[in-house]
Parts: C-alpha cells; sequence; structure tokens
C-alpha cells in the first residue's frame, strides 16, 4: 500500500514509517522539516499541521496525498505546548481525506481516554502524570470528534499502553476496546517498536473500521 505518515519525523510516527517500510509498503512521510528525515526510501513531503485549517494548506495536503491509499497521523502538541493542534487536526482530516483517494485514516491515539472502571477514564485518576494531563484530554478530545462526526471516511483511533517506552519488538501485544489494558501486576506497558507493529498490523487487517482500540502487552 501507499502509505501517508504524518509526523513522520516524531518519535513514535518514525517508528510506524520504518515498520510500514519494513513491511514492504510505499511510505511518504509528510512532516514540517524535510531536513529530519534522511531514509532515501521515503518520499518527503513538506506539510505544516498548523496550517491545514486556511485554503492553502488544505490544498498543499491534498496534493501530498496524491495515490495515497492511507493516512496515518501522528499528531502531539507536548514540543510547543499546543495541544489545541490535536483535535484541529482530526476535524480537518475528517474534512479534506473524504476529498482525495485515501481510504483510510489510522490515528495515533493516547491512553488517557481508555477505561481503568466502568465510565472511569484513566487520565482523571488521581495520580495520573500532571505533565502528560493536557496532553491526555487533547487527545479525549480528538477521540470525541472521530465518534461525533458524521464523515464518510474509514478510521481507526489506537490508543497505546499506558506506558509506551522506548524498546525492541518483541512481535506480541493484546487488543482491546475502551478498557485499559494491564498485565497480572497492574501495570499497563507496550514498547514503540511494538506499538509500530501494531499500527501496521490494523493498517493490513482493516479490523476495526470506525472504532477505537487499545494495545498493550
Amino acid at each position: 500500500m501507499k502509505v501517508a505518515v504524518l509526523g513522520a519525523s516524531g518519535w513514535i510516527g518514525s517508528h510506524i514509517a520504518n515498520e510500514a517500510k519494513f513491511r514492504g509498503h510505499q511510505v511518504r512521510a509528510l512532516v514540517r522539516d524535510p531536513s529530519k528525515i534522511e531514509d532515501p526510501d521515503f518520499n518527503v513531503i513538506a506539510v505544516d499541521v498548523k496550517a491545514l485549517n486556511s485554503s492553502e494548506g488544505t490544498n498543499d495536503l491534498v496534493n501530498a496525498l496524491a495515490d495515497v491509499d492511507v493516512v496515518i497521523a501522528s499528531i502531539g502538541g507536548r514540543a510547543a505546548g499546543n495541544h489545541e493542534i490535536v483535535k484541529s487536526t482530526a476535524e480537518t482530516l475528517l474534512e479534506v481525506l473524504p476529498k482525495t483517494k485515501v481510504e483510510r485514516l489510522l490515528w495515533v491515539g493516547g491512553a488517557g481516554s481508555l477505561e481503568v472502571a466502568p465510565g472511569v477514564k484513566l487520565v482523571t485518576v488521581p495520580d495520573f502524570p500532571e505533565e502528560y494531563k493536557a496532553e491526555a484530554l487533547a487527545q479525549g478530545e480528538a477521540l470525541d470528534v472521530f465518534r461525533q462526526s458524521s464523515s464518510s471516511l474509514n478510521w481507526t483511533f489506537v490508543s497505546p499502553a499506558a506506558e509506551i517506552f522506548p524498546g525492541d519488538k518483541i512481535g506480541s501485544y493484546r487488543v482491546g476496546n475502551d478498557e485499559l489494558i494491564a498485565d497480572e501486576t497492574g501495570a499497563s506497558r507496550i514498547s514503540v517498536s511494538d506499538y509500530a507493529i501494531a499500527m501496521i498490523d490494523e493498517l493490513e487487517s482493516a479490523k476495526h473500521p470506525r472504532k477505537r482500540i487499545g494495545v498493550a502487552y
């Protein structure tokens, strides 16, 4: 498949792009700064998500997605503190992608909106790290955008475990729905490498249309 990774120069996005390439897909890296992508096998195109709401930005995005089958979006506002960009990007992609040949959108979501008990989101528990709260809330807003949208776009929102960490591939993981997945010790973890595997597995299987899923060990 021809896969565009929006945010391919980021930590999670770069792992996803590399896993897609490893699995034989053609990768188009959509990034604000093309100089950050050194892999010669990637088709690199400059796209600034902060400008997507403008007519020029929308046209740039549509042009960048020519002949693309699936978009994987890895968007976050932690670096610049502009967390509102997460929700606005979701809104823009739901509106714009149906006007292209893109068939699906896979979204790198957060764990904060996963439930630790019926109706109790992880982000609301007292010991949720304050430094990640704004990011978690922004991803929760994006999830609401997807669920409330009447867009014809086929999307899947993929939440990682509570802890996503640097690590090698194990190659196995579990898939859930809205409930936080934890092991027998109560830990909810997945390496960024195995999260990327889960994302590309979903790309290839298309098992969860218009749903949020969670992945963890």
